[in-house]
């Protein structure tokens, strides 16, 4: 599993697949780093911890990205090396209404410092197409940043 870097007009897309939701997560963070920049170090960068929550799957995506950019620009770091730990539902108020449920993420990357690499800026992600899908026994996304 994994993912693959797809032309999009003026912006490219992120194709990713994985056995879990973890998995297809990271794996999308991961196209993210690899649409950013052609080669990253190995051995540079510490590793940080971050945490976000939405609405909904789609949304939670989606906020797990533009957090993943933003931290980008204010560490000046570009992160690399996900690894998505935990994915989970809850009901935000206690009650059985699912339309009141908060999806939750915690994760963690490598911040390589942008000193250390020829970066490309993208600018953010979008709804645009965005599909998160569970298919044939393998989670499914597909995103589409601004360049």
């Amino acid at each position: 599993m994994g993912f693959a870097l797809r032309d999009h007009t003026a912006d490219i897309a992120v194709e990713a697949t994985g056995d879990s939701i973890t998995d297809v997560f990271a794996s999308v963070a991961d196209g993210l780093a690899a649409a950013s920049c052609d080669d990253i170090p190995a051995a540079t960068g510490e590793r940080f911890s971050l945490s976000v929550t939405a609405e909904n799957r789609e949304a939670l995506l989606f906020d797990y990205l533009d957090e993943l950019i933003y931290l980008r620009d204010v560490r000046a770091e570009l992160p690399v090396d996900h690894h998505v730990e935990h994915i989970d539902r809850s009901d935000a108020d206690g009650s059985t209404d699912t339309s009141t449920a908060e999806w939750s993420l915690t994760a963690t990357a490598r911040g390589v410092p942008l000193t250390e690499i020829d970066a490309r800026e993208v600018k953010a992600v979008t709804y645009s197409e965005m599909q998160l899908e569970f298919i044939d026994e393998h989670w499914n996304a597909y995103v589409v940043f601004d360049v």
